[in-house]
């Protein structure tokens, strides 16, 4: 909702029989906080802005740094006359507190918003101060010359100072107005103050030559503020576009997590509950066409019903202006399987079979109200730190779920081409030959076991279309002759996961589970152990609650991630 709906709406329920002024009241305070976070005028900046804030002081410290050091050095090459060394020594001051600005808006520390704003007329107001002392000494050099001088264009610095404050701090109108309007107001009040002191400067502009310098002057300063604070104006006009650009409904994108072949996921927050979320965006021109967005819609509305603590949540979807199609899910602290492979090498055997039951258990719900997956692979399958545990399974992304039994929207569901991801597809995916249906989604299974347990895929070719024959037509290697350390009872339940005749395999997900569960293991996985195997690998499941914190909690919210300690905090320089 726009700040303009919000002042237009008519009823908002602030509380049982709230009366209607009052509704309308806490409507317009909740747009002009709205607006405000946005220009960045408020009291209370978002995290967002203050950052935004800081980093452009720090440019426009390094920019009034080069450039009083260039004059500075400019002075030395040259030399500098008796009279004006004071002049010289105040513009050296200047310069060394540019640079100190730099450094520390540079710096790791903390500044809060009183400091920032400090800052800020520092920044500003020692060149403002240097600029004033500069024009009224070239003003009286000027008028004490001989017949034939010329009175100088004093607003050139001035404009430099205007035009960096506008371009470069984040702002309304008003508040720049404040702040620009004496930048223009001071070289006048130099030309008035030096025509009252100074009886040459006053017999300068009583000349025909210069009647009209101070008329110039002025109307050259107003229009230099007006143009300034227009632009700041129009700055923020940009501002907001981009502001309501990365909004979706309730939800501000905060940094991409990653990307796939539909969209993107953002991690996100909801601006009502400052609850970190992650959003899925598929875009029109990767979905194809509607019919396939209307699949999706339908498939989130279909995996929101389910409810398995292994199943990701799934919070909200909708749908944007320009067909922009997004679904929101709980964000996980965490990694999937496929990357702590990558990391770690194979798993061991008994916390695979931890994983993956875990996995079976969602699956199993899935599959009984009607849903297969059919891109079942490691980067799905996601190891989470939820409700104090390590090693939480959690299945993701339902993008090609299919639902096995829709007596409606059959249309939605006609692709007519290859789903899934090559390495991990079942040989009916593969060849199209017959429909995909819950012992699908177990040959994936079999195919992530495989990988998990020895690194390496069923069948290693480069070429996909290889890899996708090769499902259909020949048999995988053994996982022992990978990993020695893998049983021959487990091994046969991953080769009989393998089997190109759903018939061969476990006919269901339950099945599957039961047979890991009865398993002959050294040893039981725990939540425990992985707390203990965390412990000695490095936790980077706190560095990413930390980046949670950083990222998604604007300024004074709470946020329901647990609060880290310092030495946790300061982790997230390392991620």
């Amino acid at each position: 909702m726009t700040p303009t709906e919000f002042e237009n709406a008519e009823t908002i329920d602030v509380r049982p029989q709230a009366a209607p002024s009052l509704a309308r009241e806490t409507v317009r305070q909740t747009a002009r906080r709205m607006v405000a976070l946005v220009e960045g005028s408020s009291p209370h900046l978002t995290s967002e802005t203050r950052n935004l804030l800081r980093g452009r002081l720090r440019i426009v410290s390094a920019i009034l740094f080069s450039v009083f050091f260039a004059f500075l050095f400019r002075g030395l090459l040259i030399g500098v006359e008796e009279e004006h060394r004071w002049l010289f020594a105040t513009h050296a001051v200047v310069t060394t507190m540019m640079a100190a600005l730099f450094a520390l808006l540079g710096s790791a520390m903390q500044l809060s918003l009183v400091r920032l704003r400090i800052a800020e007329v520092l920044t500003f107001g020692g060149p403002a101060l240097f600029f004033v002392v500069l024009s009224q000494q070239k003003l009286h050099h000027m008028a004490t010359l001989d017949t034939g001088a010329h009175l100088p264009v004093i607003l050139v610095p001035w404009a430099m100072l205007i035009f960096t404050y506008a371009l470069f701090i984040p702002n309304s109108w008003r508040r720049a107005l404040a702040v620009i309007g004496p930048m223009g107001l001071a070289p006048i009040g130099v030309i008035v103050l030096q025509r009252l002191v100074c009886p040459g400067f006053e017999q300068c502009v009583s000349m025909p030559e210069f009647e009209n310098y101070i008329t110039e002057q002025v109307i050259s300063a107003v229009a230099l503020v007006a143009i300034a604070v227009l632009g700041v104006q129009t700055i923020n006009a940009l501002r907001v576009q981009a502001f309501e650009a990365k909004r979706l409904g309730q939800y501000v994108l905060r940094r991409k997590l990653g990307a796939g072949g539909m969209g993107e996921v953002y991690l996100a927050e909801h601006q009502m509950m400052k609850r970190p979320c992650a959003v899925k965006i598929i875009r029109p021109e990767k979905a194809g066409d509607p019919l396939t967005l209307a699949r999706f819609e339908r498939e989130v509305r279909s995996t929101a019903k389910l409810s398995h603590w292994n199943s990701i949540d799934i919070y909200d979807y909708g749908n944007t202006p320009d067909g922009t199609f997004y679904y929101v899910m709980e964000y996980l602290p965490g990694h999937n399987v496929g990357e702590l492979v990558d990391q770690y090498g194979p798993l061991p055997p008994e916390r695979t079979v931890y994983l993956l039951e875990q996995v079976c258990k969602a699956l199993a719900e899935a599959h009984n109200t009607g849903l297969v997956h059919r891109d079942i692979k490691p980067a799905n399958i996601f190891c989470a730190y939820r409700g104090g545990e390590y090693d939480v399974a959690k299945l993701l992304d339902f993008g090609l779920a299919k639902p096995v039994f829709s007596a409606t929207d059959t249309t939605l569901t006609q692709e007519g081409s290859i789903t899934g991801s090559p390495m991990f597809m079942s040989p009916e995916q593969a060849t199209g030959e017959r429909e995909a249906d819950a012992r699908s989604d177990i040959y994936s299974l079999g195919c992530v076991l495989f990988y998990l347990l020895t690194g390496e895929h069923p069948f290693p070719y480069k070429q996909a279309v290889k890899v996708i024959v090769a499902h259909a037509s020949e048999q995988p290697a053994s996982p022992r002759d990978a990993n020695p350390l893998v049983s021959v009872e487990l091994e046969e339940v991953v080769m009989r996961c393998l089997e190109k005749d759903p018939e061969d395999r476990f006919q269901t997900v339950e099945q599957l589970r039961q047979a890991l569960v009865d398993l002959p293991l050294a040893c039981r996985w725990s939540s425990q152990l992985a707390n203990e195997w965390w412990s000695c690998n490095g936790c980077p499941e706190r560095k990413a609650m930390a980046a949670a914190l950083v990222d998604a909690a604007a300024d004074g919210a709470s946020c329901p991630l647990p609060q880290l300690d310092s030495n946790a905090v300061e982790e997230v320089n390392a991620v």
